[in-house]
């Protein structure tokens, strides 16, 4: 542990990372001025799913604060512009151009994620009202909010893209990780304190799935198919060498339950304001949001299963490409055993990933659902297991731990070499 100090580069990485994390952490506690936080505090206790939207904000939503609305506008604007680079020729000849080309893709996402920011602040706004825990704000304090939220989002971006950048992990996923953990101390002793005699054995199944959960995550996060790729030698001596093609089983890593969460929550967000409408479609609509789209609902943890399972064939599908791999195993002479270079190993490659992905993509869906599974299933009330936090948070270290090593590695063969 302590062998991470010992190189000055990853240890200044380290405290930028641990440094914009606090600012993170005073952020958060930053609140918009204008509001009362007591009653928004009050409100979103009783809200599971804007409970939810607070987790993911770092507890922001709660305080109102500058970052209220968390990431969410530039997971929603990275959405987009992924949709849109498979169906924008355009947009995908620029996917393909390397460093240059997603560095322009990255900067279309900042563009888009100050527009879906303001619409996201005057929703929240909206909704907050029609339930009367944020009266009427004239015209210049309502500005002020919008703009206010919209810059705490842009700030988090940025900052998350110098942690990327100067420091340690994925900047964005490690602000999210933040977040959630965040609320890890008031959420144990919140639940240490529910613990008596008679729901013990909650208690211990709580324990003994939280356990199996880490386990199943970590073993498919780190569980990989290897292929068989040889290459053959010319010389006195002809000799065969085989390497491995290593195929993860989860491509997507945590991105398709970040996707998810941020669309599984419109509809219930949506389910006041349409109800507040004077159109009788759009109040039906509104009650309909309102009934089947709350946590414990059937429909509600379908489509956020369907959701995870889309978004982890779409974002596969954009890391992994079978024709690419395929080009260059054949330009440097390899061949799958068995199967010719060209077309046919293309068509093996895409059939591996297809599999692989199903079984990860139902395991990812299985985990983004698995309080309602618990408790439709296993007969237990009250008791939910995060498994969308715990999936991120174990996934996040993962990737984090997986990276320092990686520095390391690198750092110890350049103090060889010199």
């Amino acid at each position: 542990m302590l062998k991470i100090f010992k190189f000055p580069e990853l240890r200044r990485k380290i405290f930028f990372s641990l440094f914009i994390i606090v600012l993170f952490r005073l952020f958060a506690h930053i609140p918009v001025p204008g509001v009362n936080t007591d009653v928004i505090r009050q409100f979103i206790q009783g809200n599971a799913l804007l409970g939810v939207f607070d987790i993911f904000s770092g507890g922001g939503f709660q305080n109102f604060s500058i970052v209220t609305l968390g990431l969410n506008p530039y997971i929603n604007a990275s959405i987009i512009l992924q949709l849109f680079t498979m169906l924008v020729p355009s947009l995908e000849e620029l996917s393909k151009e390397g460093e240059s080309g997603r560095e322009k893709i990255n900067t279309y996402t900042r563009f888009l994620t100050v527009p879906l920011a303001f619409l996201q602040a005057y929703g929240i706004y909206f909704l907050l009202n029609r339930q009367g825990v944020i009266n009427n704000l004239a015209t210049l304090q309502l500005m002020v909010l919008i703009f206010t939220m919209t810059a705490g989002t842009m700030l988090l971006t940025w900052i998350g893209e110098l942690v990327s950048e100067y420091g340690v992990g994925n900047g964005i996923s490690l602000l999210i990780f933040v977040g959630i953990i965040s609320r890890l101390p008031l959420s144990i002793t919140q639940f240490l304190a529910t613990v008596t005699a008679e729901n013990i054995f909650d208690v211990i199944l709580f324990g003994i799935l939280s356990l199996g959960v880490i386990a199943a995550v970590v073993l498919v996060n780190e569980g990989t198919r290897n292929i068989p790729i040889e290459y053959g030698r010319t010389g006195v001596r002809s000799q065969k060498v085989t390497n491995f093609l290593p195929i993860k089983i989860n491509q997507a890593g945590v991105i398709p339950i970040i996707f998810a969460v941020s669309i599984v929550m419109v509809p219930s967000l949506l389910a006041a304001p349409l109800q507040a409408t004077p159109y009788p479609f759009l109040q039906s609509l509104g009650r309909f949001f309102a009934l089947n789209f709350t946590q414990n609902a059937l429909l509600y943890n379908v489509f956020y299963f369907l959701l995870v399972f889309g978004f982890t064939y779409f974002y596969t599908s954009i890391q992994f490409n079978p024709e690419k791999i395929s080009d260059d195993i054949k330009k440097r002479g390899g061949f799958i055993p068995g199967i010719r270079p060209g077309a046919a190993t293309t068509r093996y490659l895409r059939g591996v990933i297809n599999k692989i992905t199903l079984a990860g993509g139902v395991f990812l869906g299985l985990i983004a659902i698995l309080p309602f599974i618990v408790q439709t299933f296993g007969g237990v009330s009250n008791f939910a297991v995060g498994g969308t936090g715990l999936l991120i948070v174990v996934s996040v270290v993962l990737e984090t731990i997986r990276q320092v090593d990686s520095l390391m590695t690198t750092r110890s063969y350049h103090s060889y070499l010199d």
